[in-house]
């Protein structure tokens, strides 16, 4: 795809992702990599519902603003994965209802903080790695990404919410769909008897495709 193919996908998936309770107000942010090596990003406190093509920011590996509005300043936590990452090519953060509320659970294990119970959680995503809390905006956030990066595909904030990779932008979209799908049904799973996927499950899963 070309850039301006590129920015449409970007402002429709985001309005489809506004429009289904992904994404409220000015919260969350978008990223893909550009054909010439650039970023395209969401600008700052922008609305996934009233994004504009040809306002997107584009930023170079280093973070400087090339055009656009100016970007999230949560930009710099993008960049640290895609650096580390080679396979990740598009980035979802999301503040979604139930992604956001297990970030702000206790004693979550930071390991991995939903247990496999489903084939496609495994297939899509894998596991989740939670990051402890830092404020938004925060050089940590970045600094604490760049050392799972490349190893996971999808992180949680703590009392904050997810940020997702794809190979693509949909692979990513795709990816955060699954996830919250995911942590909607451990909410509702909560309290019974859970038939967690085995290890042996779980490894021959994650050598199939998605």
């Amino acid at each position: 795809m070309n850039e301006n193919e590129l920015r449409l996908q970007m402002v429709n998936l985001a309005r489809s992702m506004f429009e289904r309770g992904y994404a409220t107000g000015g919260a969350g942010n978008l990223s893909l990599k550009l054909p010439n090596g650039h970023f395209l990003a969401t600008p700052t406190g922008s609305s996934f519902g009233r994004l504009v093509a040809d306002e997107l920011s584009v930023v170079d590996k280093g973070g400087n603003h090339i055009s656009g509005k100016r970007p999230s300043k949560e930009v710099a936590f993008h960049l640290a994965i895609y650096e580390k990452d080679p396979n990740c090519n598009a980035i979802v953060h999301l503040h979604s209802t139930y992604l956001t509320a297990l970030s702000c659970l206790e004693n979550l294990d930071h390991s991995n903080a939903i247990k496999a119970f489903t084939p496609y959680y495994v297939m899509r995503v894998g596991e989740l790695p939670v990051v402890e809390y830092f404020r938004p905006g925060s050089p940590r956030i970045a600094e604490e990404l760049s050392k799972l990066a490349g190893k996971y595909r999808a992180f949680l904030l703590a009392n904050h919410g997810p940020i997702i990779t794809g190979t693509d932008f949909l692979d990513a979209v795709d990816n955060a769909e699954e996830l919250e799908e995911t942590a909607k049904l451990a909410f509702l799973l909560h309290g019974k008897n859970i038939r967690y996927l085995t290890d042996e499950e779980v490894m021959d899963l994650k050598g199939r495709g998605k």
